[in-house]
């Protein structure tokens, strides 16, 4: 089972920036973000393919939120931008252990981070 650790969240501005990191134990398929809020579910946010390197996003976060790997590490990045309140969410990395054409589905994904907390004040 592939173990990944969260880290970088926190409380920014709107309009401000924040980097989001997930390390993960293992390689496999790609790495997810998904954000949940309270009473919501766990939505797609972005993910990255390993092989070939391949990036995905959600209509929501296209053109602000940039999701880079590091292939040494084992490691993805969530570079977010012109963050807006509405951003505000607990975000979860998953890791993707199988090929599949479904990356912004929650069940495509085996295993889960234990999330980091996005605070955006307007």
């Amino acid at each position: 089972q592939v173990q990944l650790v969260e880290s970088g969240g926190g409380l920014v501005q709107a309009g401000g920036s924040l980097r989001l990191s997930c390390a993960a134990s293992g390689r496999g398929y790609a790495l997810g973000w998904f954000r949940q809020t309270p009473g919501k579910d766990r939505s797609f946010v972005a993910a990255f393919r390993w092989s070939p390197n391949g990036t995905y996003y959600s209509d929501s976060v296209r053109g602000r939120f940039t999701v880079s790997g590091d292939n040494a590490k084992n490691t993805i990045y969530l570079q977010m931008n012109s963050l807006q309140p509405d951003d505000t969410a607990v975000y979860y990395c998953a890791a993707s252990l199988k090929k599949n054409l479904h990356l912004n589905s929650r069940l495509m994904y085996d295993a889960w981070g234990q999330g980091t907390q996005v605070t955006v004040s307007s």
